[in-house]
């Protein structure tokens, strides 16, 4: 059975440090869209920590004051390079806590959290511990509570680094003291709270059913702002989105992506226009450069659709490219990232003394199902690679490797590929005709327009073709445009024996 003692200050004397891990739970990590290989951390001021039934003050002129219910471990034995086998045994008592932040000061101290997350109070832990050693640490549960209704509800099990592992990574550098506290993140559903708020959280043994009690604080309004000689609250779209959770809870039009607007009605109406027409559409919305210029394509006519997936090279320089640009380098983990559908735009700077991509790597991409490459450098091997399925649009042919005139520096931004900017996410439509850069937003009404432009354009055609003169047709006039009405509305049958 668990036995627990109560947290009060005492406790905190001991705290020489706090420190916290940033991303732990399989929730969180979805929720950021990010899952870390290795746990990574940060620091709180001793002074941040608090009693239960304490209160926590949102600073004037901040709005993004946001709770983190958390499982904390003090530790009870002073622990250096202990391995994960021993590194529970090192752990004294275990109790709730509620990691604090205001988002609007995180920008000030480059991701070291001091003026966000170390406040007076911005750490409550208690009410009461469970001792370590009578608790299995896999099977603990952290639930936590705003206004009585329950905000977040997960179990250890969850975790993607053990209580141990974190232990024993942290003990690698440093020694843990008896006191010292470790903050082991928090689940989904974090969020932000408000003045008059009461957050509680609560740790519970799955095994006993012994309980930490619940932690209780109590937001208030602070009535000093920040000072002028110091950063100043600032909050932006991304703060607001890590402090509410996700971009719908903080109030925030969604972030669309060609992969949200490629319905299978919208890819249809794609392939049916022209790139030309797609490209008139846009200039018609004030788009003028979206047209990618490249001059190769290895499928011709072949009609690519899919959203873009981007790389970006920088020019060589040797010292550089030997320590980016050898073994499993931002071109290889760029390929070997492509998902169905996606297309894949390199920023060569238009150099093309040199290959971007060779068959080994086009092939990869197809086997992924990516729906084409477009690079405006060069390519090699290019016999081999016009000799696979994948569409490739390229600037010239060159038999280098790209070590010479390149080196493959980073992925999935913004680049500039043919003199046309894309962004990942955007809808890119090509063929030997033409390459168009569609921002996602606008795919539907683009789509519609240029299907509509289509018809139109079958309609004149079909009327040049029966010997009609071009003044008045092209663009039609009010008279032309009631005849094609007209035939519109009798179903668009066969021209050629359509009845003027």
């Amino acid at each position: 059975m668990s036995t627990s003692v109560s947290v009060n200050e005492s406790t905190f004397a001991q705290a020489g440090k706090v420190l916290a891990v940033h991303l732990s739970y399989a929730s969180r990590a979805a929720q950021r869209g990010r899952t870390p290989k290795y746990p990574s951390y940060f620091m709180k001021a001793s002074s941040s920590l608090a009693v239960s039934g304490s209160t926590v003050e949102r600073p004037a002129g901040t709005e993004l004051l946001a709770f983190e219910g958390e499982i904390a471990l003090i530790i009870g034995k002073a622990a250096r390079r202990v391995s994960v086998e021993d590194a529970w045994g090192h752990v004294g008592q275990v109790t709730a806590a509620n990691d604090l932040g205001v988002h609007d000061m995180k920008y000030a101290d480059k991701g070291s959290n001091i003026r966000s997350k170390s406040g007076d109070g911005y750490t409550p832990m208690g009410p009461n511990a469970l001792e370590a050693a009578s608790i299995d640490p896999a099977k603990l549960r952290v639930q936590t509570w705003v206004n009585g209704e329950l905000a977040q509800d997960a179990d250890t099990s969850e975790l993607l680094f053990s209580f141990a592992q974190i232990i024993a990574d942290l003990s690698q550098q440093m020694t843990l003291l008896p006191g010292d506290v470790i903050l082991t993140g928090t689940p989904a559903g974090s969020t932000v709270f408000f003045p008059g708020d009461v957050v509680e959280v609560e740790v519970t043994d799955l095994v006993s059913g012994a309980s930490t009690g619940k932690l209780k604080t109590t937001a208030v309004e602070g009535t000093d702002a920040f000072a002028a000689f110091g950063n100043q609250p600032k909050v932006t779209e991304k703060d607001k989105e890590d402090a509410y959770g996700d971009r719908a809870a903080a109030g925030l039009e969604p972030i669309i992506t060609g992969k949200d607007v490629l319905t299978d009605e919208v890819r249809a109406k794609l392939e049916a226009v022209a790139t030309a027409t797609l490209s008139a559409t846009l200039r018609k919305l004030g788009l003028n450069n979206v047209n990618i210029q490249v001059p190769g394509a290895t499928k011709g006519m072949q009609r690519v659709i899919g959203t873009a997936r981007t790389l970006r090279y920088v020019p060589n320089r040797e010292d550089l490219f030997k320590k980016h640009g050898a073994g499993y380098n931002t071109q290889k983990q760029s390929i070997d990232s492509l998902g169905d559908g996606e297309v894949l735009i390199m920023e060569a700077r238009g150099e093309t003394g040199a290959a971007t991509l060779g068959d080994i790597l086009a092939l990869r991409s197809q086997t992924l199902g990516a729906a084409g490459i477009i690079t405006d450098g060069g390519v090699r091997d290019l016999d081999a690679v016009t000799g696979l399925d994948i569409p490739v649009f390229y600037n010239g042919a060159h038999p280098a490797v790209l070590g010479r005139r390149h080196v493959a520096w980073d992925k999935d931004i913004t680049v500039a590929c043919g003199g046309v900017t894309v962004q990942p996410g955007d809808v890119i439509v090509a063929d030997s005709d033409g390459i168009v850069v569609i921002p996602p937003h606008l795919v539907a009404e683009v789509a519609d327009a240029a299907l509509a432009t289509e018809k139109s354009d079958e309609f004149i055609f079909a009327m040049v073709q029966r010997g009609h003169v071009i003044d008045g047709l092209f663009p039609m006039n009010a008279d032309w445009k009631a005849k094609y009405q007209a035939w519109q509305q009798a179903g668009s049958p066969d021209l050629d024996s359509w009845e003027l």
